[in-house]
């Protein structure tokens, strides 16, 4: 009886290992474009967060602004800090300036929503996924949105028209920190951040 040489053992051997090898290479590359496209809606959703907080904030020191207007009417104070103001110059386009730092633009306009007072952005990558094994991801591009809000931080309480000064200001609480206004001396104010909490909703 003839043994088999180990030459054909080693032929046989050869096509299973390429297949191996091509299924490994295979599992390679869609591991590949499965990291190109989650680093993709990565940058989406940075620039979607950035976008949203640009806006947020840009609405906030306009708000601080107003406040600062009208230290003096502290009637006007609580719409203030609701925003529930007019007159305030539009916030959206710190949104594409902040999309287009993250290689992103705003798709959909920046939506305010009130209650608590906010804007909703979304965003789409300027690049696409890129070239990979799954068809269409060279023209594929990634989306995200984001919401951020504003709050205000701060609570006062009017003075009663039969006690006390009219004039004086009320005192003002700010999550556990406490501002006593003097109008005659306004160098000691609550800043910005002490004044609203600006973040992304979830």
């Amino acid at each position: 009886m003839t043994k088999p040489h180990k030459c054909d053992d080693a032929g046989q051997a050869f096509p299973i290992y390429i297949t191996v090898v091509a299924g490994l290479l295979f599992l390679a590359f869609a591991y590949l474009a499965v990291g190109q496209a989650a680093v993709t809606r990565n940058g989406a959703q940075t620039a979607a967060d950035a976008a949203a907080l640009a806006v947020a904030q840009d609405r906030r020191d306009q708000l601080v602004d107003r406040w600062l207007d009208n230290l003096p009417n502290p009637d006007l104070w609580q719409d203030i800090f609701h925003g529930n103001v007019e007159g305030l110059e539009p916030s959206c386009w710190r949104a594409q300036q902040f999309a287009d730092e993250n290689d992103a633009h705003v798709v959909g306009g920046c939506d305010p929503e009130w209650d608590p007072q906010g804007y909703e952005v979304k965003v789409k990558t300027n690049d696409p996924v890129g070239d990979s094994i799954i068809p269409g991801t060279e023209e594929t591009y990634a989306t995200a949105e984001a919401k951020a809000v504003i709050e205000p931080r701060c609570s006062f309480q009017l003075p009663d028209e039969d006690n006390g000064n009219p004039e004086d200001l009320p005192q003002l609480s700010c999550k556990g920190q406490t501002w006593d206004l003097d109008p005659d001396d306004l160098s000691d104010l609550p800043g910005p951040e002490e004044l609203f909490d600006v973040h992304l909703a979830d």
